[in-house]
């Protein structure tokens, strides 16, 4: 089993009020509200905190993208992967990712994903979701009812131009080029491998299962929720004739290791209440654009995880115990966590495990307290599992000893 370390970057610094005083922590939160030295304060503390990651042994450090909002000041995860790049050089990176619909040629992914990937000597691995309604429809004014094909021949083309030895023209229906002719090249061979994160959308487990991409589902909302999703994720690989290798699956837990359940709940309640009742309070009128949610989906009862966050987190004030009861937070002594990551691990059947360490306002010292605990005490008694398994969505084609940022001399 792999572990990865995910981080949102959330502003940590929203108003005691947000949720009464205003309307959405996405889109439209008023930009009054970020103060720039916050905003320098955290971005350097959440790259310490990618940073250390590595050094504790998880597998992977995962970034992701989003626009208008105090949720995760990552409009640009690229900019995270080049800092992380020269700062690494064990763990893989994982940009979870770009929003290929978003880029206008999608040939700007493949250019700046193939730069990733020489820059960390070959740890690259490329997500490509097709992005929330809030920033595609929303903040990045794209139509809903053409997002998804867009998505896919962005995709498509981005494959394409790694793969492609020789210069070719594009003549698709949403992007047309005379000349495609990607430098530089990514050091994987074909390409890095590809992981789609998604909520809950029926195409999304086609797409995946068709091209042999890996299936990140990426939940707010623990393992006891996530089931539905991933159940129908494996039932439409069997349908499709393909193996249930437990490495074809991610899934993003919340994580609070304590040495009791009393230091846990002392430590990360308050961030656990600040993330989910001001960073995931949404406009329930973003979350479902007509047409972003295919009848599909509709009619297998998968409610999307932005729809659940905006409609549920618009009501709900969760307590501590909710939470923990619900498998929102995976929270506990280390042996209490491993135990549940077990039941997780085996029925979901997730070879690659997120884990978010850090949520909310959580302070450095207490997400490295977290952090450690869990490279410490519980991963080590998790790695055994699924060793019977090839993991073929995994680089494995990188240099030996990728290059890192050589001391600073005087020249005199």
């Amino acid at each position: 089993m792999k572990f990865h370390w995910f981080h949102l970057m959330p502003y940590p610094e929203l108003p005691e009020n947000f949720k009464k005083d205003y309307r959405s922590v996405w889109v439209d939160v008023p930009s009054s509200l970020f103060d720039p030295k916050v905003g320098h304060k955290a971005y350097n503390e959440y790259l310490d905190e990618l940073e250390y990651a590595e050094s504790v042994g998880f597998d992977g450090i995962c970034v992701n993208e989003h626009h208008q909002n105090a949720y995760g000041m990552m409009p640009s995860p690229n900019l995270i992967a080049a800092s992380l790049a020269r700062r690494t050089s064990k763990a893989k990176i994982v940009v979870m990712g770009n929003s290929v619909a978003l880029y206008d040629p999608p040939t700007r992914v493949a250019e700046e994903m193939a730069m990733l990937d020489c820059m960390s000597g070959g740890r690259l691995v490329a997500g490509f979701p097709v992005g929330t309604p809030f920033d595609t429809v929303y903040a990045y004014g794209k139509s809903p009812a053409t997002l998804r094909d867009k998505y896919y021949e962005g995709c498509k083309l981005v494959l394409r131009a790694w793969t492609e030895p020789e210069s070719f023209a594009f003549n698709g229906k949403y992007t047309q080029l005379r000349y495609v002719n990607v430098w530089p090249r990514p050091i994987q061979k074909p390409h890095p491998p590809v992981w789609i994160p998604g909520g809950g959308s029926v195409e999304t487990w086609d797409w995946c299962v068709d091209n042999d991409f890996l299936y990140a589902n990426l939940s707010y909302f623990g393992y006891i929720q996530g089931q539905k999703v991933n159940d129908g994720y494996w039932a439409t690989v069997e349908k499709k004739g393909k193996d249930k290798n437990p490495y074809r699956c991610g899934f993003l837990q919340f994580i609070a290791v304590a040495r009791d359940d009393a230091e846990a709940e002392k430590l990360y309640s308050g961030p656990a209440s600040y993330f989910y009742s001001r960073c995931l309070h949404v406009y329930p009128g973003f979350a479902q654009p007509a047409g972003y949610t295919s009848i599909a989906t509709m009619r297998a009862g998968i409610e999307s995880m932005v729809a659940r966050a905006a409609n549920r987190m618009a009501v709900e004030e969760l307590t501590w115990k909710e939470m923990i009861t619900r498998g929102y937070v995976v929270a506990g002594s280390p042996e209490s966590v491993r135990q549940q990551l077990e039941v997780l691990a085996d029925k979901m059947h997730v070879g690659h495990l997120m884990v978010l360490c850090q949520y909310g306002n959580m302070s450095k010292e207490v997400t490295m307290y977290n952090t450690t605990l869990f490279a410490k005490e519980v991963m080590p008694k998790l790695r055994y599992k699924f060793s019977e398994y090839e993991d073929k969505w995994w680089p494995t084609t990188g240099l030996a000893e990728p290059a890192m940022p050589a001391p600073l001399t005087a020249v005199v």
